[in-house]
C-alpha cells in the first residue's frame, strides 16, 4: 500500500528537516547564508520538469479555449510591465493577456533577466492566442503559455534564459526551438496553483474570547473555534500553510438555509452529509464526510456552529446547502489548527486540501504538529506557502495515484 509509504516518507523528511532553531526548512530562515547556487542552462530540446506539459507534475490539463466573448475571458489580465517587450505582431494586445499566475512568473523572470544581463530585457513573442495559430489544445489558447526571447535576440543566451524561467517558477519550461523558449503555468484555479486550499481574507473565525476576527488578521498561537469528533472546541492555530494577502483567487461559495456563507478554494475540503439530512439536526457519528469544495452540491448539509458570539460553543447542527457559486476575492489564507479543523464564517471546514480524505491529510501533517510540540515553532514565518506544504505536495504527486488528488480542471459555472 502506498499510504504507509507516504506517511513514512513524510515522517522521515520532517525529522531530517526539523530545526532546533527557527531557521531551517525550505524557505525563509535565519540559518547560515548559503553560497549562491550555480545555475545550469537547459540543453536544446530539454524541458523541465521532465514530464509532459499537460500532466499533473507540470502545467496540468487543457481546460478549453478562451475567447474575448467567453465567460472565462475575465480570467485573463493584461501585462503592462515596462521591463518586458511584447512583440504583438497581431497589433491587438493579445500577447499581453495572460492568467495572473503567468503574469506573476513572467514579471519575476523579467527581473532575473535584467539582473543577469544589464541592459537586456525579456521579450514575449507569443502569448494568448485568439486566432488558432497553435496546435490543438495549446495552453496559449488559455493565456497560460508564453514564448520568450531576450530583447537583443542573442541565441547564445537562450539556454540560460530557460533556466531562469525554471527558477522564476514557471510550471513547465521547454527549450523548444533555437529561436525561443516556451513556458507555461498551471491554471489559476487548479489545485496546485491554489497552493492546496485557502479561505479569502475577509472570512472570519471565532476566537476563544467569543469575538470574531478576520482570517487575514489571525496569528499563530491564537485559539479559534474548531471541531473534534462533531463537538465544537477551541483549538490553537499552529501555522499558516499558505498566506498571501495580495493575490486574487476564485472561491467556491456555499450558501446554506441557516444563512451561513462559506467561501473556499476548489480543492479545499469541507464536511458534508452523506445523504438526506434534516435541517437543524445534530449529526450522528460518521454522518459527515469530506468533499472538495468544487464537489459540494445543493441539498447536502454542512455543519454550522450553534450559539451566538460570546457564548460557549458545544455542538453544531446541520444546515442544507441552497446554492454553490464561484466568485473572485482578495487574499488566500490557510490556517492549520491542532485539531485540523476550524469554523469559518460559521461553517465547520477542514484545514486541508488536495487529498480527498481529511483523515489522510491530518495524518500526513502529524510530523509538523509533533515538531511544534517539541520546539514551539513550525519553522515558517511571514507570507507564502509553508515549506512543509510544498514538501507534501511534491511527495503526493509522486507517491499518490492522481485519482486521490483534486483534478486540475475545475468548472467555472455556478452549480
Amino acid at each position: 500500500m502506498l499510504l504507509p509509504t507516504l506517511v513514512t516518507c513524510l515522517a522521515g523528511c520532517a525529522f531530517l528537516l526539523s530545526p532546533v532553531s527557527e531557521g531551517c526548512g525550505p524557505g525563509r530562515g535565519y540559518g547560515k547564508r548559503r553560497s549562491p547556487r550555480k545555475l545550469a542552462p537547459l540543453a536544446y530540446k530539454q524541458f523541465s520538469p521532465n514530464v509532459a506539459e499537460k500532466t499533473l507534475g507540470a502545467s496540468g490539463r487543457y481546460e478549453g479555449k478562451i475567447t474575448r466573448n467567453s465567460e472565462r475571458f475575465k480570467e485573463l489580465t493584461p501585462n503592462y510591465n515596462p521591463d518586458i517587450i511584447f512583440k504583438d505582431e497581431e497589433n491587438t494586445g493579445a500577447d499581453r493577456m495572460m492568467t495572473q499566475r503567468c503574469k506573476d512568473k513572467l514579471n519575476s523572470l523579467a527581473i532575473s533577466v535584467m539582473n543577469l544581463w544589464p541592459g537586456v530585457r525579456l521579450r514575449v513573442t507569443e502569448g494568448w492566442d485568439e486566432d488558432g495559430h497553435h496546435s490543438e489544445e495549446s495552453l496559449h489558447y488559455e493565456g497560460r503559455a508564453v514564448d520568450i526571447t531576450t530583447s537583443d535576440r542573442d541565441r547564445n543566451k537562450y539556454a540560460m534564459l530557460a533556466r531562469l524561467a525554471v527558477e522564476a517558477g514557471f510550471d513547465w519550461v521547454y527549450y523548444e526551438s533555437k529561436a525561443h523558449i516556451h513556458c507555461s503555468v498551471k491554471s489559476d484555479h487548479s489545485m496546485a496553483a491554489k497552493s492546496g486550499g485557502c479561505f479569502p481574507g475577509e472570512a472570519s473565525v471565532t476566537l476563544e474570547s467569543g469575538g470574531l476576527k478576520s482570517i487575514s488578521d489571525l496569528r499563530p498561537g491564537e485559539r479559534v473555534l474548531a471541531s473534534a469528533g462533531g463537538q465544537l472546541v477551541y483549538s490553537e492555530v499552529l501555522a499558516f500553510l499558505d498566506r498571501d494577502p495580495a493575490t486574487r483567487k476564485l472561491f467556491y461559495t456555499l450558501q446554506t438555509v441557516a444563512g451561513a456563507r462559506l467561501s473556499l478554494t476548489a480543492a479545499h475540503l469541507v464536511f458534508v452529509s452523506e445523504g438526506n439530512c434534516s435541517e437543524g439536526a445534530v449529526p450522528a457519528p460518521g454522518a459527515l464526510r469530506t468533499v472538495y469544495a468544487s464537489d459540494a452540491r445543493p441539498g447536502q448539509c454542512v455543519l454550522v456552529a450553534e450559539g451566538k458570539v460570546g457564548q460557549r460553543h458545544s455542538e453544531g447542527h446541520l444546515s442544507r446547502i441552497t446554492r454553490v457559486g464561484v466568485r473572485q476575492s482578495r487574499g488566500a489564507f490557510a490556517p492549520l489548527t491542532q485539531q485540523g479543523t476550524l469554523v469559518v464564517d460559521g461553517v465547520v471546514a477542514s484545514c486541508y486540501a488536495v487529498v480527498e480524505q481529511h483523515s489522510l491529510a491530518h495524518w500526513a501533517f502529524s510530523p509538523l504538529r509533533l515538531m511544534h510540540s517539541w520546539t514551539g515553532s513550525t519553522g515558517s514565518h511571514g507570507d507564502g506557502m509553508h515549506w512543509y506544504s510544498r514538501l507534501l505536495h511534491w511527495l503526493g504527486t509522486w507517491l499518490l495515484d492522481s485519482g486521490r488528488l483534486h483534478p486540475l480542471g475545475v468548472a467555472q459555472n455556478d452549480r
